[in-house]
């Protein structure tokens, strides 16, 4: 039988410091899908437009750079010491 035990006080800092760590990508992933969510609302005005598009481009070449960089083992260090 499994014990499972519940932290009702909340992250760990060592839990908090990875959140961090990764907050740039999740950021960046909250903008692709903001994008996505603006195209998908765009039928209403005939679809969406050319610079729609080119938003959701940019943010996931965006979303490609910050997890290039969260891989890089430097990244993880600069994270650690900030």
């Amino acid at each position: 039988m499994r014990t499972h035990h519940l932290n009702l006080d909340g992250p760990s800092p060592a839990e908090l410091a990875v959140i961090d760590a990764e907050w740039p990508l999740i950021a960046a992933e909250l903008d692709v899908l903001d994008a996505e969510i603006t195209i998908i609302n765009a039928a209403h005005r005939g679809g969406p437009t050319v610079l729609d598009w080119r938003r959701l481009r940019r943010a996931e070449a965006h979303v490609t750079r910050v997890a290039a960089d969260l891989a890089t083992p430097a990244a993880t260090v600069r994270k650690a010491v900030a």
